[in-house]
């Protein structure tokens, strides 16, 4: 790993973010890049006033508003500056040397589409400063939904609070795109010394079996303690049950597979599962 890209913003989800791309960054040895970006709506460029003319507003109050735009995008450059020199201040702290910031204007999915081109992982809170209340228990943040349906590199959802992680839940169905994820915790040193668990939720087949122990033995190849299980029961409520309550740092999936995981981020399971899980999930396409 040598670079991973984290977004940060003035949720309250941003200092967890900064603990855990130090963390990350200091077991695996990769550079941290902190990203802020500013949506379209928040700069000055290409605002249409027009609509206001055929409601017959004079034109120095069109200049008044103008500028008032041109001000506000002023303001939240400078604000979006001071929360990246803050977030470097954090990881910095942490021991990491090798972080840079960097301030960017558009869309947020297509920043991200950009920028994982050049990185091993993209690091994002389970919500933005836009959420709600509401949106705290209901649903995912929408920038973390385009997110992972579109990235091609790993996705680090960072919990509210970052917590020191020793012990790691997989949530394996045996496809595609959960083997990538252990064969990248083969490979990285990021996993190096944790305890994984592999857990297979619905009923026990041979096949399954036979698929669940491959990755076992690969895991435990690499160096790992790794123990497999299958357990009964609904994909969603037995993975965030047992991550919460039997102390484990991080949950690892899968975004695509043809089994009941695939809606463990692309539907209602998934919304459900981290909106209210409290760990940090590791989602590889």
């Amino acid at each position: 790993m040598t670079k991973i890209i984290a977004f940060v913003d003035g949720s309250v989800y941003s200092k967890s973010v900064c603990d855990h791309a130090a963390w990350i960054a200091k077991r695996s040895g990769a550079g941290v890049g902190l990203l802020h970006v500013l949506a379209p709506r928040e700069t000055a460029d290409g605002a249409d006033l027009s609509g206001a003319i055929s409601l017959g507003a004079r034109s120095a109050l069109m200049e008044q508003l103008a500028g008032l735009d041109a001000e506000r995008a002023k303001l939240m450059g400078h604000r979006g500056r001071a929360i990246l020199e803050d977030a470097a201040a954090i990881v910095a702290g942490e021991g990491v040397a090798d972080v840079t910031t960097q301030l960017r204007h558009g869309d947020f999915a297509q920043t991200v589409a950009e920028q994982e081109a050049g990185a091993a992982m993209v690091l994002i809170g389970k919500r933005g400063e836009g959420s709600t209340m509401e949106a705290e228990y209901s649903r995912i943040g929408l920038h973390l939904e385009r997110i992972l349906r579109a990235a091609t590199k790993p996705v680090l959802i960072a919990s509210r609070a970052f917590k020191p992680i020793t012990k790691v839940l997989v949530a394996w169905d045996g496809q595609a795109s959960v083997r990538r994820a252990v064969e990248i915790m083969a490979q990285d040193p990021l996993f190096a010394g944790l305890e994984v668990r592999l857990v297979t939720v619905g009923a026990a087949t041979e096949a399954g079996t036979r698929s669940l122990e491959s990755a076992r033995a690969a895991l435990a190849g690499a160096g790992l303690v790794v123990e497999a299980q299958t357990v009964e029961g609904d994909v969603a409520e037995v993975i965030a049950a047992m991550a919460e309550s039997e102390g484990f740092g991080l949950v690892v999936m899968g975004s695509y597979g043809h089994s009941r995981l695939r809606s463990l981020v692309l539907g209602s399971t998934a919304t459900d599962l981290i909106a209210r899980c409290k760990l940090p999930l590791f989602v590889v396409r």
